[in-house]
């Protein structure tokens, strides 16, 4: 009962959030944090109760199945937090914003959907809350209304919706070939599959869940999506909705194809791409949340690195499990922090280009240490939480090539993999030390203003946490750290590392060293000098990426109307001949006829109306959802009613 109520509990009170919010926003906010507050403790509780389940029969067919314990109870807990602390800064932000009430029942909504995937005992079950969750969390894109904000957000229900019908056709494919889409029984049944099956299953799925992690070729909504939706849903979306879709890939991975190098080999590849193309765009971003998000991209390269490394290492996998585990940890607490930072530099310079923000935190020391902090936990710095992660991620990749060696293999391609890791980590330092520079180190611009009171509490309360967490972390990462991922790896079907790890040992820190100092050459000579140049007396930072390498613009947009021309033309065709065959006869029957008759035409038969009515369903779409999201609620609760009272 307890796993059910803490999905269902913020979904219902989503509906009771809206109706709150329009009468008295102070009195919603409120509620808003009671709601998420309550959930939290109740995933705290979860660590007590590892073995928890619930089940409701009957819906759609299969049933929902919840469990708790492991990595499911882990990233619970971590979607409570988060919650809780972006609740906190939300009020500050959202001051005199409109449609207020609309976030915040989305923001509900889709807490109670991503815990529904986290919580999942089955991939019915996650996969139904998966796409709950990508309508409700569109609307933290679209919901500035701006052209930008809509633009993205019609991106990002695009990548999600075909990934989502992909992921289906996979599911499909698996439940005729095992039945039951349990994990144990999908581990169970997987050896017995073809190896064309399996792997036809196991594509699917990642294109679907690829999709939400931010994955190449999959990423193109997240560079746009971060820039144009509020910060506190940035934090969200950056730092704990993403790892939804990595959670589904270590389930597919894990329990699908246990051991299968195959499959870790094929997973690398996109994962490898993913870390080194998102550090090299972040580098040459010139859009604060832009870069932050294109930051989002590389880590979740890093993660599924980790992923990867875990099935080609096989039982031996636990190092790579446990920085996986990590820095899903890790990134999360670091993005709540720098997008909480990036909120407020916004909320007063009202802009997010470096050259409007350049020197706006050089007096205030809080901000200044809280993106300090996650600037160096990201970039791997000895003594923080993203240190520690890093450094088991890269022992996975180097315990592998020993692997390799020992049996007689060639290790070069994960040689090559390893400098990659690398790269990315001393690009990771470079755009991060770009950023703090520019932020807090540069002169401020003549126009640029601010507020007397630049951070509310709440605010300034929510960066002191997350400033705090991370080295508090890295400085006990046996006593903390160790043991959270030695919780979650039973998810993983890893047993506990066999040793203790050595974090700061000459070969871990050489490893980081090689990444500082890559960055440290990577900032001094393309940061400063290339990507920056004098202008009266000032620096002006250079945005130099061709606009024409924009994938979505310059591949998947043409594609799509190439593909909605040849369907239109096809349909016309069939048409024709349909016509042909029906009035021929007519036709015929009728010839010399004095009077012809003949059945009138549908003009709009396979053919669109010269009037498009698109900006009127753009303009509404938020408000179906809305409708939606209260039919689909009150479906859950009427299934969830008849389990408690069966």
């Amino acid at each position: 009962m307890m796993l059910a109520l803490m999905v269902f509990l913020p979904m219902t009170a989503a509906l009771v959030c809206y109706p709150l919010c329009r009468r008295s926003e102070k009195n919603g906010l409120i509620f808003t944090f009671a709601v998420t507050a309550a959930v939290f403790l109740m995933a705290l509780s979860l660590l007590l109760n590892p073995s928890l389940s619930a089940e409701i029969w009957g819906f759609c067919g299969q049933g929902l199945r919840f469990k708790a314990g492991g990595l499911r109870t882990v990233m619970a807990v971590l979607a409570g937090f988060m919650w809780v602390m972006t609740a906190l800064a939300s009020p500050e932000y959202f001051s005199g914003a409109k449609a207020n009430a609309r976030y915040f029942m989305f923001y509900l909504w889709t807490l109670g959907a991503l815990l529904g995937v986290f919580l999942a005992a089955d991939l019915m079950t996650l996969f139904i809350f998966f796409e709950i969750m990508s309508f409700t969390s569109y609307v933290w894109v679209a919901q500035n209304e701006t052209p930008a904000a809509l633009r993205a957000s019609e991106t990002y229900l695009f990548i999600a919706v075909i990934g989502g019908l992909t992921m289906l056709m996979g599911l499909f494919l698996l439940a005729n070939a095992v039945g039951s889409l349990t994990f144990e029984n999908i581990l169970e049944k997987a050896p017995g599959m073809s190896t064309g099956l399996r792997y036809a299953v196991g594509v699917c799925c990642l294109i679907g869940f690829g999709a939400k992690a931010g994955m190449v070729p999959l990423h193109i909504w997240l560079p746009k999506a971060h820039p144009v939706a509020p910060a506190p849903a940035s934090a969200l979306l950056s730092g704990i909705l993403t790892k939804s879709g990595v959670f589904g890939v270590i389930g597919v991975s894990c329990w699908l194809f246990d051991e299968v190098p195959g499959w870790g080999n094929l997973l690398l590849i996109p994962a490898a791409i993913t870390m080194l193309l998102g550090a090299v765009l972040a580098v040459f971003s010139t859009d604060l949340k832009r870069t932050l998000a294109c930051s989002s991209m590389s880590q979740i390269g890093f993660i599924l690195t980790g992923v990867s490394m875990c099935v080609l290492l096989g039982e031996h996998g636990s190092i790579a499990a446990c920085g996986t585990v990590l820095h899903i940890l890790n990134h999360s607490l670091i993005k709540l922090t720098l997008f909480v930072a990036a909120g407020v530099v916004y909320f007063n310079v009202h802009s997010l280009d470096l050259n409007d923000v350049r020197g706006f935190g050089r007096d205030k020391p809080l901000l200044k240490l809280a993106f300090l902090s996650g600037a160096c936990s990201i970039a791997g710095i000895p003594g923080f939480g993203g240190y520690i992660s890093k450094t088991l991620l890269h022992e996975g990749i180097v315990e592998y090539c020993e692997h390799l060696v020992e049996h007689g293999h060639s290790a070069a391609p994960y040689r090559v993999l390893e400098w990659v890791f690398l790269l990315s980590g001393g690009l990771t330092l470079a755009y991060m030390t770009r950023l703090f520079y520019i932020i807090f180190i540069a002169e401020k611009p003549a126009h640029q203003h601010q507020k007397a009171r630049y951070m509310g509490g709440m605010t300034a309360a929510v960066l002191a946490i997350g400033g705090v967490l991370m080295p508090l972390l890295g400085l006990t990462a046996h006593q903390s750290m160790d043991r959270i991922a030695a919780y979650a790896l039973p998810f993983f079907r890893r047993e506990p590392m066999g040793h203790a790890v050595h974090y700061f040992s000459l070969t871990n820190l050489k490893g980081a060293a090689i990444s500082i100092t890559i960055g440290a050459l990577v900032f001094a000579f393309v940061g400063m000098k290339w990507l920056t140049k004098r202008e009266d007396g000032h620096e002006v930072y250079r945005n130099v990426w061709p606009h024409g390498l924009d994938l979505e613009d310059a591949v998947y947009r043409p594609a799509l109307r190439a593909l909605a021309f040849t369907g239109a033309i096809f349909a016309r065709l069939v048409e024709t001949l349909g016509a042909l065959l029906v009035l021929s006869p007519v036709n015929f029957i009728f010839l010399g006829a004095k009077n012809e008759i003949r059945p009138p035409e549908d003009e709009q038969f396979s053919a669109y109306a010269k009037q498009s009515e698109r900006s009127r369903v753009a303009r509404s779409f938020s408000s179906d959802l809305l409708y939606a999201a209260c039919g689909v609620t009150a479906l859950l609760l009427l299934a969830a009613w008849n389990m408690f009272h069966s």
